[in-house]
């Protein structure tokens, strides 16, 4: 598992960054020594195979290669990843997993094969799985992956009755935060939280300021003021506004000259569905959307079974009533009815505590 591990590395360091492809990373191994290595660039290509078998060039003739996800077989952007497999002279490949996309699914070991190259599958298989969630879930359902973000109080709160907020959690927290919106494609909020807060919804941890994933607000009817941080920065970083079609034309424009893209849907009086609004994002390629706030957004999306993985920071301190929540009114009647999830990891951030959970299978 040793070069299975380090492929599996690798291909985190893709996460956030290679949609709508898959993170993959990928090791080329000769007489027991590391020759090439590689993972999926930005914006998807090239791929880690390619990136793997040009460092190792002629030293992968005769070599293994250990990858994260089945080589790739058909014509897109790119040459299929298994011709240039079989053309390196590979003579034994470990996929840790098949691809489930159909238009490689099983097809890029069949050519493998059929050259004469060994082919081993399932090494770091759930480990692989869990990197690439959001990719399979968006190929199976047609929308990306959720992650629910919370910073509360022990009792669930956000914030002070005043609306106070800054800070509950301490900078150890905020960091680890940061850091998870670099391996998200997308961070979204609701329109209120991106009223009340001005985010810039960045990532402004050192050496990572090409990290930032799509802002989205999600802004029934488009009130998000003009001048907010996130409008003003829209000509250099991507920003969606999911909205309601049929809106004040006037005011489409003003985003849209600000660089903002909106997403048009069909809107009620209570809202925009949050399940086309999802499935929008993933018709764009957005395999991993980081959720921010606010608790009208959260509770919108468990009451739906639309989230995925909960990352909660919780620091050592209460507000107590009157404080406001972080996960509005989910108007359920029964105990049987509340959401649960799996707690997965329970760890220290500074003073604070990082549980993550994910949602039953």
């Amino acid at each position: 598992m040793q070069h299975m591990n380090a492929a599996l590395e690798l291909a985190r360091r893709g996460l956030g960054r290679t949609w709508p492809n898959p993170a993959v990373g990928c090791v080329v191994v000769r007489d027991g020594r590391v020759v090439g290595r590689g993972w999926t660039q930005p914006g998807g290509r090239p791929h880690a195979e390619t990136e793997a078998l040009d460092r190792a060039g002629t030293l992968a003739d005769g070599a293994t290669l250990y990858t994260t996800l089945e080589p790739c077989s058909h014509h897109g952007k790119t040459p299929p990843c298994a011709e240039a497999v079989i053309a390196a002279g590979i003579k034994r490949v470990v996929a840790a997993m098949e691809d489930s996309d159909l238009r490689v699914k099983g097809a890029g070991f069949a050519k493998l094969r059929n050259a004469g190259i060994a082919v081993e599958i399932g090494p770091g298989s759930h480990e692989a799985a869990e990197i690439n969630a959001g990719f399979f879930l968006r190929v199976a359902t047609g929308r990306p992956l959720v992650t629910l973000k919370l910073a509360t109080t022990l009792d669930g709160k956000i914030a002070m009755p005043s609306g106070e907020s800054r800070w509950i959690t301490g900078e150890a927290s905020r960091r680890r935060a940061h850091l998870l919106r670099a391996t998200h494609d997308a961070a979204m909020v609701g329109v209120g939280t991106a009223v009340a807060d001005d985010p810039e919804l960045t990532c402004r941890l050192p050496g990572m300021a090409d990290r930032h994933p799509v802002r989205i607000v999600v802004d029934h009817n488009l009130r998000l003021p003009l001048v907010s941080k996130l409008v003003v920065d829209a000509v250099k970083l991507r920003t969606w506004i999911v909205t309601r079609s049929g809106g004040d034309a006037a005011r489409h424009q003003g985003f849209r000259a600000a660089g903002v893209e909106l997403i048009e849907l069909p809107g009620a009086d209570d809202g925009i569905d949050l399940g086309v609004a999802l499935q929008a994002l993933g018709q764009r390629g957005v395999t991993r959307v980081l959720v921010e706030g606010g608790a009208g957004l959260a509770a919108g999306l468990l009451r739906r079974g639309l989230v995925d993985h909960v990352a909660w920071f919780h620091a050592p301190a209460a507000i107590g009533a009157g404080g406001i929540d972080a996960v509005g009114r989910l108007g359920l009647e029964k105990l049987a009815e509340i959401p649960r999830f799996d707690r997965l990891t329970v760890e220290p951030v500074g003073e604070d505590v990082l549980e993550t959970l994910r949602r039953p299978a």
